[in-house]
């Protein structure tokens, strides 16, 4: 399959898709692609890569300079972890292997983002989407909101309103999270919860 041009796929996402802020890596626009070798990816990020590349220098020159939060802590080691960190941690495809780029199913948009009143419990977030036809399901994250599973039949765009710090019973009733432990001990009497999803980044510098 031939590779889309870094034209075309711009114009796409800037007509097509909702940047999502982010105050470390700059704007993000979500969306599923193809590979040239017709792999498809339902969850990709492209971004410029400014951001990222400003914040790789300013933390390699904390740690070089000993001025880092860990700098009395690694003992030496903290420069290794924070290039090892950049260098080999993500999920990164490259543009010139794209051959398609549609919207993804995955996204949800971010005035529903928005709604949710923050983390349930430490490193844990929890609420229930109420969709137009009066179905709901139960949504968790421990960290990334990119992107979530979906049901067939449901889409994001039909989400009507949106309960924080709930889970859904298997009776469809609402249950407020009271503690992890209560969590953990109740998850049989839950509906499933629909997880964050793993998502690869792609950048473009003209983006």
């Amino acid at each position: 399959m031939k590779p889309l041009i870094e034209t075309e796929i711009i114009h796409f996402l800037k007509q097509n898709v909702e940047p999502i802020p982010d105050s470390n890596f700059g704007l993000g626009f979500r969306a599923s692609v193809t590979l040239t070798d017709g792999t498809f990816l339902p969850c990709v990020i492209f971004r410029n890569s400014e951001k990222t590349l400003d914040l790789a220098i300013r933390r390699f020159k904390e740690e070089q300079s000993n001025k880092s939060i860990f700098s009395n802590k690694s003992k030496g080691f903290g420069y290794r972890e924070i290039v090892k960190n950049f260098v080999t941690k993500g999920n990164c495809i490259n543009i010139y292997d794209i051959t398609n780029v549609t919207k993804s199913r995955f996204e949800m948009p971010l005035e529903f983002y928005k709604k949710v009143e923050g983390e349930t419990a430490m490193s844990w977030t929890v609420f229930v989407a109420e969709f137009a036809d009066g179905r709901k399901l139960s949504f968790g994250t421990r960290w990334n909101w990119q992107f979530f599973d979906l049901p067939e039949g449901f889409n994001f765009s039909e989400i009507k309103n949106i309960i924080s710090g709930c889970y859904l019973s298997k009776e469809n009733e609402i249950v407020p999270h009271k503690s992890l432990l209560d969590f953990q001990k109740d998850m049989e009497k839950l509906q499933t919860i629909n997880r964050e999803k793993p998502f690869f980044e792609c950048y473009i510098d003209n983006l």
